[in-house]
């Protein structure tokens, strides 16, 4: 293990994540709300971390393995967390406590929308805009914008994007460089913002509001600038253009960039993950207006209509956004959404949940061994459209699954044994891993009645989805540490 040459890369991404705290400091000066000072004290704590962890080891320039690009990645992430956190720690608007401060830095930045604030419209602009900004940051993957950037310092950066790259088949690369592979990302990346916050201008936002919500709308993040969440703008339009924007990000990016490159729709038809995807998104909204217009739960079928869609492609994408209190449906709405964001986005995008193609691989596993019973002689192969999927692959899914479900199990465990209820355990549990957001019970509203307990285990939680369970259980292994 590279161990210096670990610590050298890691004090110049502290470095890097600085200057995420200046446009907050600006907005601040913008308009004037008195909030700028944590951001500026943030940003010389950063560049003095950094600077102290890099300058003895800036001579350590080893060649990477891949046991080196996990250990960078869950470091990272983990150390990105807490200085990310020092905004709010520093703030006197809120006041927050040391768990409240990390648990809102930490679910920004897994996309994880799940927040512990409450009168969120009341806060500074500058408080609102970080928030947002670490959804954004963390949508992608701030270590992919890295990667784009470390080969110019001397860092091979494959190992860092096989670790931080969500999605079951870690060896694709869209362009034969991996830095021009993580600029193609940031490049639809940042198209696809600039393109939902006019969108949401146009349609009668704010110019700051739109920022915020493309923010963490690209990002399928959850935050918003308001406690009422989308509900507060009351606009169909503006749902729409929300759900418009979370399909597309929910969507494999290089997959949109194969598309770009072709200039070709087609290239989306023949996907059967985005095929599977859209199927789901489809089903899903139609359940929800069966379920909504039979129980009259709105006065008529448009609005039935419009909240149906929009709850449906919010929550299944592990968005998180609400246009209303989707606890206070019949229960089987809100059990059947939080069971869907299980699945999430597909690989590759900015949604949480274990990814479309793995649940997709888990149905034709499960109905080849159906098939096998009835022929015990024959062959099958799992096929991906034509392709035919390695029994590697499929044996990686299986066991990523069942990583999945154990950690799921002991994190709600461990959340009963801090005093929460069985819904609002299974449902924070969830909520978190599945980098969702809301959940039912206690955390239906927010997470700051909860005990610190159970925050700091959920934030654990949100690494572990953001991650994608492996990439930080495999340290826990006396393997890894094996030389």
């Amino acid at each position: 293990m590279q161990y210096r040459s670990i610590i050298r890369i890691l004090g110049m991404l502290i470095g890097i994540f600085s200057i995420t705290m200046l446009p907050p400091a600006l907005v601040a000066f913008w308009y004037k709300d008195g909030a700028g000072l944590p951001f500026v004290l943030s940003f010389i704590l950063c560049v003095f971390i950094g600077f102290t962890i890099w300058y003895p080891n800036r001579q350590q320039r080893s060649e990477l393995k891949v046991r080196d690009g996990f250990l960078i990645v869950v470091l990272f992430w983990t150390v990105l967390g807490a200085v990310g956190g020092m905004p709010f720690l520093l703030a006197d608007n809120p006041a927050m406590s040391t768990a409240d401060a990390m648990f809102e830095a930490f679910s920004g930045l897994t996309t994880t929308g799940a927040t512990v604030l409450t009168g969120i419209e009341f806060l500074p602009k500058a408080i609102l805009y970080y928030r947002q900004q670490l959804q954004w940051l963390g949508g992608m993957g701030i270590i992919v914008l890295a990667v784009a950037i470390l080969p110019l310092l001397g860092v091979g950066g494959m190992q860092l994007y096989r670790a931080e790259t969500p999605g079951p088949v870690k060896d694709n690369k869209m362009t034969p460089r991996i830095a021009d592979t993580a600029k193609h990302l940031w490049y639809i990346y940042l198209a696809l913002t600039i393109a939902c916050a006019l969108a949401f201008y146009l349609a009668g936002m704010s110019v700051f509001d739109a920022i915020c919500h493309a923010f963490s709308t690209v990002a399928i993040g959850g935050f918003s600038t308001y406690d009422a969440s989308m509900g507060h703008f009351d606009s169909g339009l503006i749902n729409m253009i929300c759900v418009v924007f979370l399909l597309i990000s929910a969507v494999n990016f290089p997959l949109h960039f194969a598309a770009v490159r072709g200039k070709s729709v087609g290239t989306y038809l023949r996907d059967p993950e985005f095929k599977t995807f859209i199927g789901i998104q489809a089903a899903l909204m139609l359940i929800c207006f069966v379920v909504l217009l039979y129980s009259n739960v709105y006065g008529s079928s448009v609005d039935a209509a419009n909240h149906a869609v929009f709850q449906a492609v919010s929550i299944s994408t592990t968005a998180g956004f609400t246009t209303d209190g989707f606890s206070t449906w019949p229960l089987f709405l809100p059990i059947l959404l939080i069971f869907s964001s299980f699945i999430g986005g597909c690989a590759g995008s900015t949604g949480g949940g274990m990814k479309v193609v793995r649940v997709l691989l888990l149905f034709l596993q499960g109905a080849r061994e159906l098939k096998r019973l009835v022929h015990p002689r024959a062959i099958y192969s799992i096929k991906l459209g034509r392709r035919a999927v390695e029994d590697r692959i499929v044996q990686a899914v299986w066991g990523f699954f069942a990583a999945y479900a154990l950690v799921f199990v002991v994190i709600m465990l461990l959340l009963i044994l801090t005093g929460l209820d069985n819904i609002t355990a299974f449902t924070a549990t969830a909520a978190c891993l599945n980098n969702l957001g809301p959940g039912l019970g206690e955390v239906a509203a927010h997470f700051g009645a909860i005990p610190d307990a159970s925050k700091w285990i959920l934030l654990v939680a949100m690494v572990f989805g953001r991650l994608e369970i492996f990439t930080l259980l495999v340290l826990f292994t006396p393997a890894f540490w094996r030389d």
